[in-house]
């Protein structure tokens, strides 16, 4: 008897300005508790909004990892990289890419 096929593995989805409490992420991985966030210029003068907004989404089970618009841009594999490693790791502490960047 021949041995049970494997699944292929199953690769995370993402639903895409998925609201969340009073919030509107840009990515999500309902799955894997990992919000994705792509911010602009206007996110670094208003440090304490995104506090908040990581704070409430960790108060909810989700991790959060952010990315500077240029990051995305100029470095897509680094970013989904990045991404890939926060989804395997475990627990609510918040995922960064790198020290300073986001």
């Amino acid at each position: 008897m021949a041995a049970p096929a494997r699944r292929p593995a199953r690769r995370p989805r993402f639903r895409r300005q998925h609201s969340i409490g009073p919030y509107i992420v840009d990515l999500v991985c309902l799955s894997g508790g990992l919000v994705v966030e792509v911010d602009g210029a206007d996110h670094a003068r208003d440090i304490e909004a995104d506090d908040a907004r990581t704070r409430f989404l960790a108060s909810h089970g989700f991790r959060v990892i952010r990315f500077w618009n240029h990051e995305v841009l100029q470095n897509p594999e680094g970013v989904c990289t990045a991404i890939l490693q926060a989804l395997q790791e475990e627990g609510p502490e918040q995922a960064s890419p790198s020290p300073g960047t986001c």
